[in-house]
Protein backbone atom coordinates (compact mmCIF):
# COMPACT_ATOMS: atom_id res chain seq x y z
CA UNK A 1 0.00 0.00 0.00
CA UNK A 2 2.82 2.40 0.93
CA UNK A 3 4.61 1.57 -2.31
CA UNK A 4 1.50 2.45 -4.28
CA UNK A 5 1.28 5.82 -2.54
CA UNK A 6 4.95 6.49 -3.23
CA UNK A 7 4.55 5.50 -6.88
CA UNK A 8 1.44 7.22 -8.24
CA UNK A 9 -0.17 6.36 -11.52
CA UNK A 10 1.55 7.22 -14.73
CA UNK A 11 0.22 10.14 -16.75
CA UNK A 12 -1.26 7.80 -19.37
CA UNK A 13 -3.08 5.69 -16.79
CA UNK A 14 -4.42 8.76 -14.99
CA UNK A 15 -5.56 10.25 -18.27
CA UNK A 16 -7.40 7.08 -19.26
CA UNK A 17 -9.05 6.77 -15.83
CA UNK A 18 -10.22 10.39 -15.76
CA UNK A 19 -11.44 10.07 -19.33
CA UNK A 20 -13.45 6.96 -18.43
CA UNK A 21 -14.99 8.72 -15.42
CA UNK A 22 -15.91 11.73 -17.57
CA UNK A 23 -17.44 9.44 -20.19
CA UNK A 24 -19.44 7.62 -17.52
CA UNK A 25 -20.79 10.92 -16.17
CA UNK A 26 -21.75 11.99 -19.68
CA UNK A 27 -23.54 8.69 -20.33
CA UNK A 28 -25.45 9.04 -17.03
CA UNK A 29 -26.56 12.57 -17.96
CA UNK A 30 -27.71 11.46 -21.41
CA UNK A 31 -29.54 8.48 -19.90
CA UNK A 32 -31.31 10.79 -17.45
CA UNK A 33 -32.38 13.13 -20.26
CA UNK A 34 -33.69 10.23 -22.34
CA UNK A 35 -35.54 8.75 -19.35
CA UNK A 36 -37.23 12.05 -18.47
CA UNK A 37 -38.04 12.72 -22.14
CA UNK A 38 -39.70 9.33 -22.60
CA UNK A 39 -41.81 9.73 -19.46
CA UNK A 40 -42.82 13.28 -20.45
CA UNK A 41 -43.65 12.41 -24.07
CA UNK A 42 -47.44 11.80 -23.60
CA UNK A 43 -47.90 15.45 -22.58
CA UNK A 44 -46.11 16.66 -25.73
CA UNK A 45 -47.99 14.09 -27.81
CA UNK A 46 -51.42 15.27 -26.66
CA UNK A 47 -50.71 19.02 -26.29
CA UNK A 48 -47.71 19.82 -28.48
CA UNK A 49 -46.05 22.95 -27.15
CA UNK A 50 -49.46 24.43 -26.35
CA UNK A 51 -49.18 23.18 -22.77
CA UNK A 52 -46.67 25.98 -22.14
CA UNK A 53 -49.35 28.61 -22.65
CA UNK A 54 -52.49 29.80 -20.79
CA UNK A 55 -55.95 28.30 -21.00
CA UNK A 56 -58.41 26.78 -18.54
CA UNK A 57 -57.96 26.10 -14.87
CA UNK A 58 -54.77 24.30 -13.95
CA UNK A 59 -56.42 23.21 -10.69
CA UNK A 60 -59.15 21.44 -12.67
CA UNK A 61 -56.68 19.91 -15.10
CA UNK A 62 -54.52 18.46 -12.31
CA UNK A 63 -57.64 17.16 -10.51
CA UNK A 64 -58.80 15.41 -13.71
CA UNK A 65 -55.39 13.75 -14.02
CA UNK A 66 -55.51 12.51 -10.44
CA UNK A 67 -59.01 11.09 -10.94
CA UNK A 68 -58.17 8.96 -13.98
CA UNK A 69 -57.56 5.23 -14.08
CA UNK A 70 -54.51 3.30 -15.22
CA UNK A 71 -55.53 3.86 -18.86
CA UNK A 72 -56.56 7.54 -18.96
CA UNK A 73 -58.42 9.02 -21.96
CA UNK A 74 -56.73 11.59 -24.15
CA UNK A 75 -58.74 14.37 -22.47
CA UNK A 76 -56.98 13.64 -19.17
CA UNK A 77 -53.70 14.81 -20.66
CA UNK A 78 -54.95 18.33 -21.35
CA UNK A 79 -52.54 20.76 -19.73
CA UNK A 80 -51.96 24.49 -19.77
CA UNK A 81 -49.10 25.21 -17.39
CA UNK A 82 -48.62 28.95 -17.90
CA UNK A 83 -49.45 29.92 -14.26
CA UNK A 84 -46.52 27.94 -12.85
CA UNK A 85 -44.18 28.86 -15.71
CA UNK A 86 -45.01 32.51 -15.06
CA UNK A 87 -44.45 31.98 -11.34
CA UNK A 88 -41.05 30.39 -12.04
CA UNK A 89 -39.94 33.23 -14.31
CA UNK A 90 -41.22 35.86 -11.88
CA UNK A 91 -39.56 34.53 -8.73
CA UNK A 92 -36.30 33.66 -10.49
CA UNK A 93 -36.07 36.97 -12.34
CA UNK A 94 -36.67 39.13 -9.27
CA UNK A 95 -34.29 37.10 -7.09
CA UNK A 96 -31.46 37.04 -9.65
CA UNK A 97 -31.66 40.77 -10.44
CA UNK A 98 -31.64 41.71 -6.76
CA UNK A 99 -28.99 39.09 -6.01
CA UNK A 100 -26.58 40.28 -8.69
CA UNK A 101 -26.78 43.90 -7.52
CA UNK A 102 -26.32 42.95 -3.86
CA UNK A 103 -23.54 40.46 -4.65
CA UNK A 104 -21.49 42.91 -6.73
CA UNK A 105 -21.75 45.73 -4.19
CA UNK A 106 -21.05 43.39 -1.25
CA UNK A 107 -18.05 41.84 -2.99
CA UNK A 108 -16.58 45.26 -3.72
CA UNK A 109 -16.95 46.22 -0.08
CA UNK A 110 -15.51 42.96 1.26
CA UNK A 111 -12.48 42.81 -1.03
CA UNK A 112 -11.65 46.47 -1.54
CA UNK A 113 -13.01 48.48 1.38
CA UNK A 114 -13.53 46.26 4.42
CA UNK A 115 -10.88 46.08 7.17
CA UNK A 116 -8.73 42.95 7.15
CA UNK A 117 -10.35 41.53 10.29
CA UNK A 118 -13.85 41.95 8.88
CA UNK A 119 -12.80 40.40 5.58
CA UNK A 120 -11.41 37.30 7.31
CA UNK A 121 -14.73 36.81 9.11
CA UNK A 122 -17.09 37.75 6.27
CA UNK A 123 -15.81 35.36 3.60
CA UNK A 124 -16.14 32.14 5.69
CA UNK A 125 -19.58 33.24 6.91
CA UNK A 126 -20.73 33.85 3.33
CA UNK A 127 -19.50 30.42 2.26
CA UNK A 128 -21.38 28.91 5.19
CA UNK A 129 -24.58 30.71 4.16
CA UNK A 130 -24.19 29.34 0.63
CA UNK A 131 -24.29 25.79 2.02
CA UNK A 132 -27.33 26.18 4.30
CA UNK A 133 -30.10 23.68 3.32
CA UNK A 134 -33.06 25.27 1.60
CA UNK A 135 -35.51 23.85 4.15
CA UNK A 136 -33.92 26.12 6.79
CA UNK A 137 -34.65 29.16 4.64
CA UNK A 138 -38.17 27.81 4.12
CA UNK A 139 -38.73 27.57 7.86
CA UNK A 140 -37.53 31.14 8.36
CA UNK A 141 -39.84 32.26 5.57
CA UNK A 142 -42.89 30.46 6.99
CA UNK A 143 -42.30 31.20 10.66
CA UNK A 144 -40.92 34.74 10.44
CA UNK A 145 -41.57 36.46 7.11
CA UNK A 146 -45.05 35.13 6.35
CA UNK A 147 -46.56 36.22 9.71
CA UNK A 148 -44.84 39.60 9.42
CA UNK A 149 -46.18 40.22 5.91
CA UNK A 150 -49.64 38.88 6.73
CA UNK A 151 -50.03 40.83 9.98
CA UNK A 152 -48.15 44.08 9.31
CA UNK A 153 -47.90 44.70 5.55
CA UNK A 154 -51.14 43.32 4.09
CA UNK A 155 -53.97 45.65 5.10
CA UNK A 156 -57.59 44.70 5.71
CA UNK A 157 -58.70 46.83 2.74
CA UNK A 158 -56.29 44.98 0.44
CA UNK A 159 -57.61 41.61 1.61
CA UNK A 160 -61.20 42.74 0.98
CA UNK A 161 -60.33 44.19 -2.43
CA UNK A 162 -59.28 40.81 -3.87
CA UNK A 163 -61.11 38.38 -1.59
CA UNK A 164 -63.33 37.22 -4.44
CA UNK A 165 -60.23 36.28 -6.45
CA UNK A 166 -57.51 35.22 -4.04
CA UNK A 167 -56.86 35.09 -0.29
CA UNK A 168 -53.94 37.14 0.99
CA UNK A 169 -52.34 35.35 3.94
CA UNK A 170 -48.77 36.64 3.74
CA UNK A 171 -47.58 33.64 1.73
CA UNK A 172 -46.72 34.73 -1.77
CA UNK A 173 -44.36 36.41 -4.18
CA UNK A 174 -42.79 38.87 -1.75
CA UNK A 175 -41.71 36.25 0.79
CA UNK A 176 -40.48 33.89 -1.92
CA UNK A 177 -38.52 36.60 -3.74
CA UNK A 178 -36.85 37.86 -0.55
CA UNK A 179 -36.00 34.38 0.71
CA UNK A 180 -34.77 33.19 -2.69
CA UNK A 181 -32.57 36.28 -2.99
CA UNK A 182 -31.02 35.53 0.40
CA UNK A 183 -30.44 31.93 -0.72
CA UNK A 184 -28.65 32.62 -3.99
CA UNK A 185 -26.73 35.80 -3.12
CA UNK A 186 -24.02 34.10 -0.99
CA UNK A 187 -23.09 31.86 -3.93
CA UNK A 188 -22.56 34.88 -6.15
CA UNK A 189 -20.67 36.83 -3.48
CA UNK A 190 -18.27 33.93 -2.92
CA UNK A 191 -17.49 33.63 -6.65
CA UNK A 192 -17.18 37.37 -7.27
CA UNK A 193 -14.95 37.84 -4.21
CA UNK A 194 -12.61 35.15 -5.54
CA UNK A 195 -12.45 36.88 -8.91
CA UNK A 196 -11.85 40.31 -7.40
CA UNK A 197 -9.05 38.95 -5.23
CA UNK A 198 -7.46 37.31 -8.29
CA UNK A 199 -7.40 40.54 -10.33
CA UNK A 200 -3.81 41.85 -10.60
CA UNK A 201 -3.28 44.81 -8.28
CA UNK A 202 -1.10 46.46 -10.92
CA UNK A 203 -4.14 47.10 -13.12
CA UNK A 204 -5.84 49.23 -10.51
CA UNK A 205 -2.58 50.88 -9.50
CA UNK A 206 -2.03 51.87 -13.14
CA UNK A 207 -5.48 53.43 -13.30
CA UNK A 208 -4.81 55.35 -10.08
CA UNK A 209 -1.51 56.55 -11.49
CA UNK A 210 -3.42 57.96 -14.45
CA UNK A 211 -5.53 60.11 -12.12
CA UNK A 212 -8.54 58.00 -11.07
CA UNK A 213 -9.39 57.69 -7.40
CA UNK A 214 -9.07 54.13 -6.00
CA UNK A 215 -12.82 53.38 -6.00
CA UNK A 216 -13.31 54.73 -9.52
CA UNK A 217 -10.28 52.74 -10.69
CA UNK A 218 -11.69 49.57 -9.19
CA UNK A 219 -15.06 50.10 -10.89
CA UNK A 220 -13.53 51.00 -14.25
CA UNK A 221 -10.76 48.38 -14.37
CA UNK A 222 -11.10 45.55 -11.86
CA UNK A 223 -14.88 45.16 -12.12
CA UNK A 224 -14.65 45.26 -15.90
CA UNK A 225 -12.04 42.51 -15.81
CA UNK A 226 -14.17 40.13 -13.75
CA UNK A 227 -17.32 40.38 -15.87
CA UNK A 228 -16.99 36.71 -16.95
CA UNK A 229 -16.99 35.72 -13.27
CA UNK A 230 -20.11 37.82 -12.67
CA UNK A 231 -21.84 36.12 -15.60
CA UNK A 232 -20.83 32.68 -14.30
CA UNK A 233 -22.09 33.54 -10.81
CA UNK A 234 -25.41 34.79 -12.20
CA UNK A 235 -25.87 31.63 -14.30
CA UNK A 236 -25.15 29.38 -11.31
CA UNK A 237 -27.52 31.36 -9.08
CA UNK A 238 -30.25 31.31 -11.73
CA UNK A 239 -29.96 27.54 -12.04
CA UNK A 240 -30.39 27.16 -8.29
CA UNK A 241 -33.34 29.56 -8.24
CA UNK A 242 -35.07 27.70 -11.08
CA UNK A 243 -34.70 24.36 -9.34
CA UNK A 244 -35.59 25.49 -5.83
CA UNK A 245 -38.61 23.52 -4.65
CA UNK A 246 -38.77 22.97 -0.89
CA UNK A 247 -38.56 26.59 0.25
CA UNK A 248 -40.98 27.82 -2.43
CA UNK A 249 -43.44 25.04 -1.63
CA UNK A 250 -43.39 26.13 2.03
CA UNK A 251 -43.63 29.91 1.57
CA UNK A 252 -45.43 30.57 -1.72
CA UNK A 253 -49.00 29.78 -0.73
CA UNK A 254 -49.04 26.74 -3.07
CA UNK A 255 -51.70 28.15 -5.38
CA UNK A 256 -52.09 27.93 -9.16
CA UNK A 257 -52.69 31.66 -9.19
CA UNK A 258 -51.04 34.15 -11.51
CA UNK A 259 -50.06 37.36 -9.64
CA UNK A 260 -51.79 40.21 -11.43
CA UNK A 261 -50.36 43.72 -11.69
CA UNK A 262 -53.84 45.11 -12.37
CA UNK A 263 -54.60 44.55 -8.67
CA UNK A 264 -51.93 47.12 -7.80
CA UNK A 265 -48.21 46.79 -7.11
CA UNK A 266 -48.45 46.05 -3.35
CA UNK A 267 -51.13 43.38 -3.78
CA UNK A 268 -49.21 41.90 -6.72
CA UNK A 269 -46.30 41.07 -4.38
CA UNK A 270 -48.61 39.61 -1.72
CA UNK A 271 -50.40 37.18 -4.03
CA UNK A 272 -49.67 33.42 -3.86
CA UNK A 273 -48.20 31.35 -6.68
CA UNK A 274 -46.51 28.10 -7.60
CA UNK A 275 -43.40 27.27 -9.62
CA UNK A 276 -42.42 24.28 -11.74
CA UNK A 277 -40.14 22.76 -9.11
CA UNK A 278 -42.52 23.34 -6.19
CA UNK A 279 -45.37 21.75 -8.17
CA UNK A 280 -43.30 18.60 -8.63
CA UNK A 281 -42.81 18.48 -4.86
CA UNK A 282 -46.47 19.22 -4.06
CA UNK A 283 -47.90 16.49 -6.31
CA UNK A 284 -45.25 13.77 -6.12
CA UNK A 285 -47.61 11.53 -4.11
CA UNK A 286 -50.02 11.40 -7.06
CA UNK A 287 -47.41 10.03 -9.42
CA UNK A 288 -49.33 6.76 -9.62
CA UNK A 289 -51.80 8.43 -12.01
CA UNK A 290 -50.25 8.09 -15.51
CA UNK A 291 -51.39 11.49 -16.76
CA UNK A 292 -50.11 13.30 -13.67
CA UNK A 293 -46.85 11.35 -13.75
CA UNK A 294 -46.26 12.41 -17.34
CA UNK A 295 -47.07 16.00 -16.39
CA UNK A 296 -44.50 16.06 -13.58
CA UNK A 297 -41.88 14.61 -15.90
CA UNK A 298 -42.77 17.30 -18.46
CA UNK A 299 -42.10 19.94 -15.80
CA UNK A 300 -38.77 18.25 -15.07
CA UNK A 301 -37.93 18.22 -18.77
CA UNK A 302 -38.65 21.94 -18.99
CA UNK A 303 -36.33 22.61 -16.03
CA UNK A 304 -33.58 20.54 -17.67
CA UNK A 305 -34.04 22.45 -20.91
CA UNK A 306 -33.85 25.73 -18.96
CA UNK A 307 -30.56 24.61 -17.42
CA UNK A 308 -29.20 23.83 -20.91
CA UNK A 309 -30.29 27.25 -22.21
CA UNK A 310 -28.63 28.91 -19.22
CA UNK A 311 -25.35 27.10 -19.83
CA UNK A 312 -25.29 27.94 -23.53
CA UNK A 313 -26.33 31.55 -22.93
CA UNK A 314 -23.66 31.99 -20.26
CA UNK A 315 -21.02 30.61 -22.60
CA UNK A 316 -22.09 32.88 -25.46
CA UNK A 317 -22.19 35.94 -23.21
CA UNK A 318 -18.67 35.24 -21.93
CA UNK A 319 -17.17 34.80 -25.41
CA UNK A 320 -16.72 38.53 -26.17
CA UNK A 321 -15.49 39.07 -22.60
CA UNK A 322 -12.60 36.61 -22.76
CA UNK A 323 -10.07 39.35 -23.39
CA UNK A 324 -10.96 40.78 -19.97
CA UNK A 325 -11.02 37.46 -18.16
CA UNK A 326 -9.06 37.05 -14.93
CA UNK A 327 -7.80 33.63 -13.97
CA UNK A 328 -7.02 32.83 -10.36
Amino acid sequence: MIDRLRNPWSDNRAERTLGAVSLLVGVCVIAMLVFVGIRAWPIFEHNGLGWLGPGGSLNTQIANMQATSVNPPASAYRLRAWPIIYGTLLTTGIAVVLGVVIAVLSSIFIVELAPERLRKVAIPVIRLLASVPSVIYGLIGVLVLVPFVGNHLVTASQKIEVQSTVELTGEGLLVVAVTLTVMITPIMIALICEALAAAPMSWREGAVALGLNPLRAMLAVTLRAIRPAIVAAAVLATARALGEAVMISMASGASFFTPNLSHGVPIFFYEPLRTLASTIIDFNEGIGAPALRSTLYAFAALLLFSALVLSVAGYLIKLPLRKYQVRA
